[in-house]
């Protein structure tokens, strides 16, 4: 017994000397968090914290594209098998409130002296009109009227879309830091001192600190936060096809082990689009057509109760807890679309639509002039606001990339559909943008994806071109056909529908599965 207990007391004193004691590099032995030794700021940090109305996506391998057959005969869905890296991604669709609170924002802070920030953030109503239906009560009434506020939002684009996501990255990134008390709330933020977490982390940002942190660097002095504390979360963004194909399918419910035991049309098991358990047997699993004429059946046995969207709550979740990934609305994705995607796409996070770009640094690693530049052929700075809208552009001298081996220009849209070298003839001579007249060269495409001559730039949006931009899933004026998830579908990115809205989604940093079972 003398032994055990004096084995336990040495145990004890170890462990008690050991939690004294600071963390040590493996490396070069020097202590942590020590000004002594420089001051090398190592943080405690355990894992991403989820954002606000998100869900995580464990990531895997599945078989993206055609599940159904193609009765379009389009052909660009072509069946292969990818692999998702974990993402997080919202539980439903934006709603209008969501989209609301936005507005309100961007009023408070721009329009006073910007208000062109304000109109481009504003969706078009006007989507609802139909020259033979009277739907004038949805454009006055969908958007703005409390019963309507858990609806999702319609009538934005691709760009208004991806606006909102880079607000709410700001907006949740401030909260953050307000919550851990480094920032003060500021109830009348300008458009000079509005939180930008890119203008924060370039040290460029206006706005008051109240509790910088104390900075470990023998020189003294207080920091701000930065990116190596995990403090601030990565953007809100788009989802890419794949990831959201895969988050819409929730194949974690059919997966045995290594082995999915059945493979899905649509986001539910059967091949029915009616609710086969007992409890719920016959009701309709999603918001979509029925069949001509028939939105939502017939009056006291409505078939989904929903004559056009739903609350975005509304029918059964998948196995990963999404909603309405199969109707309501059909969704934005961050592609490009191109035909041919499915076979030239890398089989690991695939995704068409990469433009490249470089923060300009002096030799302290502070931003320039507020700029980002593009890397290599686009030749552009771009002057970054809280949104797109506020960019400007201007041309630069070239960067050498050619020792470079994974990439040789900015805009990769057109690569290897679209460039130079996918063409039997490829056409001589420098392509411009066709929405700019005066944008730089871009030497690896060959107009294959241009508007022709005839048509008018600013009006023709019927050809697959740089600014078609996928979306996914069905709708509630679609047929089941759509609500298959590895059907795709293009619009251009300044169009907007009654039946498109959106949800957003972030990248997972770290472990795919956290920190697994405690």
């Amino acid at each position: 017994m003398k032994k055990v207990s004096s084995n336990l007391i040495l145990f004890s004193a170890i462990l008690s000397l050991a939690s004294c004691s600071k963390e040590r590099s493996p490396v070069t032995a020097w202590e942590y968090n020590e000004p002594k030794n420089g001051g090398f700021d190592v943080p405690a940090y355990e894992e991403q914290e989820t954002g606000p109305g998100l869900v995580l996506i464990e990531g895997g391998t599945f078989t993206m594209g055609r599940a159904e057959q193609d009765v379009t005969y389009e052909w660009n869905a072509i069946p292969r098998r990818v692999s998702v890296s974990s993402f997080y991604i919202d539980q439903t669709e934006v709603r209008n409130l969501d989209y609301l609170e936005y507005l309100h924002w961007t009023s408070r802070v721009f329009s006073a002296n910007f208000y062109d920030v304000v109109k481009k953030a504003l969706p078009d109503t006007l989507v609802w009109r139909d020259r033979l239906a009277f739907n004038e009560p949805y454009v006055e009434y969908y958007l703005r009227h409390p019963s309507y506020r858990d609806y999702p939002v319609v009538g934005v684009n691709w760009l208004q879309a991806s606006d909102f996501c880079a607000w709410r990255t700001d907006r949740v990134n401030e909260f953050i830091l307000i919550r851990e008390g480094v920032l003060g709330n500021a109830p009348t933020p300008t458009e000079n001192d509005y939180f930008n977490t890119d203008q924060y982390l370039a040290g460029k940002w206006q706005g008051t600190v109240v509790a910088p942190i104390p900075s470990k660097d023998p020189n003294g002095g207080d920091r701000l936060v930065r990116m190596e504390d995990g403090i601030f979360l990565p953007r809100y963004r788009l989802p890419t096809e794949a990831e959201w194909e895969f988050a819409a399918y929730g194949l974690i419910g059919n997966s045995e082990g290594e082995k999915i035991s059945e493979r899905r049309l649509y986001p539910w098991n059967t091949h029915g689009v009616r609710n086969p358990d007992e409890k719920y047997l016959g009701k309709i699993m999603a918001n979509f057509q029925r069949s001509a004429g028939d939105m939502m059946g017939i009056a006291g046995a409505l078939n989904d109760a929903g004559d056009v969207t739903t609350p975005v709550y509304s029918y059964w979740p998948n196995d990963y807890g999404l909603y309405n990934m199969a109707g309501n609305v059909s969704e934005w994705v961050m592609d490009v679309y191109r035909p041919l995607s499915p076979e030239d796409k890398s089989d690991f996070r695939p995704f068409r639509g990469n433009v490249f770009k470089t923060q300009l640094r002096d030799v302290d690693g502070i931003m320039i002039n507020d700029t980002i530049r593009y890397d290599a052929d686009s030749n552009i700075i771009s002057i970054p606001g809280m949104v797109r809208w506020r960019d400007v552009s201007i041309a630069v001298p070239d960067d050498n990339l050619d020792e470079r081996r994974n990439y040789k220009y900015a805009d990769n849209i057109n690569y290897l559909d679209g460039d130079v070298k996918s063409q039997t003839a490829p056409v001589s001579g420098t392509w411009l943008d066709p929405y700019d007249a005066n944008a730089a060269g871009k030497p690896e495409s060959s107009g294959m994806y241009d508007y022709p001559p005839t048509l008018n730039a600013a009006t023709g949006t019927s050809m697959i071109n740089d600014k078609a931009r996928v979306f996914k899933g069905g709708s509630w004026h679609d047929r089941a056909y759509w609500m298959v998830p590895g059907t795709r579908r293009y619009l251009d990115q300044r169009q907007s529908t009654d039946w498109l809205g959106f949800r957003c989604a972030m990248t997972r940093v770290g472990s795919p599965q956290g920190l697994g079972p405690k």
